[in-house]
């Protein structure tokens, strides 16, 4: 039988969640179809003291944030599952009972200073705050009766195919997770499910940081050994595996996707009946490809192990050849498994070939000090390997790849770095015996530090030749660097806060476009993220606003009192009459502009502000988990149509004139 293994323990994790409710309940069983507008309303009722015993809660003195989301995750999932229903399968019924029933256990608890579901083992669900947004979001562990506190353990990091991610999707996965059910007989490592935020967002922006704060989460929690979490996952599970394993290689131990693609025209040419055809994109779409394509971060793969398993009949199995000749072509040995007659799901032999060869390289754990280091990036989103991290690129989106030794005397090489400006090294590479580092055969002084080398010593090129700028200050570093590198939709991966104008505009056709902006993003951010919109408006923005969330402005300078601020900071000259962006010169009373910089404000530094827009992907994109990419680069000009009519879900109508990219010190370069 050929299986998906990730979907088959979802599929048993459902029925296990489902049946108790069932099996018991005393009640005939209830009329098929969607739920009525009455039993909407009873569970309503029943959900509302729910939600308001628990924001009394969070207040509460010594309430942990994290213990606080454990109960919040179902009261969440409730509030999704009949605000985007009305569910219509009759299972729905029993799924809502299920939820109600699990929260008012743990609020209860809660309320009673307790909370015995920490010191379960098996299956649970758990949750934490996001920092993005505030939002309490799920995730799924499971932990074995082996597992012995005193001793650091092997995580697993599972990320989940293809899911639903609307109406009752959430509430499903909360009670799926939390089914009690014993972990595998004979496991020996925990695993954890990070729901990613759910929908097809590919593990990217947002949904890496989820799987970034749910590992944080457990590691709160549970002796986890960092030297050995391993990262895996099925289909759209393979490919966050895929691009978070290659991007960021020094985070795992080893990783295994199955069945997922790697290059996003590969991906889209799959033959699926259902698959939309991507039009052809535009440059500053292709160059974004560059941002989200795991095959250009092949070369990284010398610094993490794979194991790769696809099924030979798989519509995808073009791109596992794909990815199998791009290894050969870096000369890194390709560790994968056909298996040979499977389609998209693997036989149970081979998935267990492939958790055995994890397993040897998570029982021999990372090596936090390689002596040997390679790194390719095409983005300073994806900064860092081990003991060197890049600051400065020549260009962004081309290539840029350095390669470092440590000999056995301590002494550092660097080959000359490519398309590489700024970069450090941190100890344990640095040490006190440490006096010069060799760049391209440049021999270069490193000054000594009493405090050590955790912070880095940066080396810059300037004028053709390295040198040595003394200890990692990045505060007091200009254009674009790791966390200020850009597209628009890099803000929304951190924390941000949407601002709304509520002064005069200079232009109501600009101000009715950008009001229909905002209310397309809560919608969509609502519906695929799993959270409400941080919103305010323009006059109730606070100090602290300002220090910790990337600004996202909505309006124009007269209406938004916030961008008038900035705005001559900006390189962007927009008056009442015209707005200008390097040789983009257009009229202000239907034109408007999207972009992305560093906030100018003195006491914003590290966050970004936006003007005008959110993902720059929308809701037909975000059904289709290749189509998630960047549409526009650091900046676009639009063409503002008739937004005058509110519609739902909400429309927005625009054209884009241009997009494209800041240079690396944030100006406008040459006609693009």
């Amino acid at each position: 039988m050929l299986i998906c293994p990730y979907g088959r323990r979802l599929l048993l994790l459902i029925i296990s969640a489902l049946t108790p409710t069932i099996a018991s309940a005393a009640e005939p069983t209830a009329p098929p179809g969607p739920l009525t507008e009455v039993e909407q309303a009873a569970f309503r009722d029943e959900l509302q003291p729910l939600e308001q015993r628990l924001a009394a809660l969070r207040k509460a003195p010594g309430m942990s944030p994290d213990r606080w989301a454990d109960a919040a995750i179902f009261t969440k999932a409730l509030a999704w599952a009949l605000d985007f229903g009305p569910p219509t399968d009759p299972n729905s019924r029993a799924l809502i009972r299920l939820g109600l029933d699990r929260a008012h256990e743990r609020i209860d608890a809660l309320a009673d200073g307790k909370h015995p579901w920490t010191t379960r083992h098996g299956h649970m669900a758990r949750g934490f705050i996001s920092a993005v947004d505030d939002s309490p979001q799920p995730y799924c562990l499971v932990v074995p009766g082996s597992y012995d506190p005193a001793k650091p353990t092997r995580l697993d990091v599972v990320l989940h195919g293809s899911t639903n991610a609307t109406g009752i999707g959430e509430l499903l996965w909360v009670a799926n997770s939390d089914s009690g059910a014993t972990a595998a007989p004979g496991s020996h490592y925990i695993e954890l499910y990070p729901m990613g935020r759910l929908g097809e967002n590919s593990y990217r922006f947002e949904g890496e940081t989820d799987v970034e704060e749910a590992i944080a989460a457990v590691c709160r929690d549970w002796n986890i050994d960092r030297s050995r979490i391993v990262l895996r996952g099925h289909s759209l599970g393979g490919v966050g595996t895929w691009q978070l394993g290659l991007k960021r290689p020094d985070r795992y131990a080893a990783i295994g996707p199955g069945a997922g693609p790697v290059d996003t025209i590969e991906f889209s040419n799959s033959p699926w009946k259902h698959f939309v055809r991507l039009d052809p994109l535009t440059p500053w779409q292709k160059t974004m490809l560059h941002l989200v394509d795991a095959i250009d971060y092949t070369p990284n793969a010398a610094m993490v192990p794979v194991v790769a398993a696809m099924g030979d009949q798989d519509p995808y199995y073009s791109s596992h050849l794909l990815i199998e000749k791009a290894f050969a072509k870096e000369g890194i040995p390709f560790n994968g498994i056909v298996d040979h007659g499977a389609g998209h799901g693997i036989t149970q032999a081979k998935f267990q070939e492939q958790l055995d060869r994890l397993g040897d390289f998570a029982a021999r754990g990372a090596d936090p000090f390689p002596k040997h280091l390679q790194f390719v990036t095409w983005t300073l989103k994806f900064s860092r390997c081990r003991w060197i991290e890049l600051f400065g690129l020549e260009q962004h989106y081309e290539r840029a790849r350095i390669e470092a030794d440590v000999a056995a005397d301590g002494a550092i090489s660097v080959s000359e770095p490519e398309n590489i400006t700024r970069f450090s090294i941190y100890a344990p590479a640095l040490t006190d015996e440490t006096k010069t580092v060799t760049i391209g055969g440049q021999r270069i002084a490193v000054p000594s530090s009493e405090k050590g080398f955790s912070n880095g010593v940066l080396f810059e090129k300037q004028n053709g030749r390295w040198t040595c700028r003394g200890m990692v200050e990045p505060q007091s570093l200009t254009g674009k660097r790791p966390g200020l590198q850009g597209p628009i939709d890099d803000a929304f991966s951190r924390r941000f806060l949407c601002v709304r104008g509520t002064h005069p505009a200079w232009n109501p056709r600009v101000a009715a476009w950008a009001e229909a902006n905002l209310r397309r993003f809560a919608d969509e951010w609502r519906r695929h993220y799993h959270g409400y919109l941080p919103v305010k408006n323009d006059t109730d923005v606070t100090d602290d606003d300002v220090r910790n969330s990337n600004l996202i402005l909505f309006g124009d300078p007269g209406s938004n009192p916030w961008i008038a601020k900035v705005l001559p900071q900006l390189p962007l000259t927009w008056t009442r009459d015209s707005l200008e962006l390097g040789d983009e010169k257009h009229s202000a009373t239907d034109h408007a502009a999207e972009l992305i910089c560093p906030n100018p404000l003195a006491s914003a530094a590290g966050r970004y502000v936006v003007l005008n827009s959110g993902h720059t992907y929308h809701d037909a994109e975000l059904r289709f988990s290749y189509m998630v990419f960047p549409r526009l680069g650091d900046w676009a000009v639009m063409k503002v149509g008739d937004n005058s009519a509110q519609t739902s879900p909400p429309q927005v109508a625009e054209t884009v004139v241009n997009s494209g990219f800041f240079n690396e010190a944030w100006t406008m370069p040459p006609a693009q």
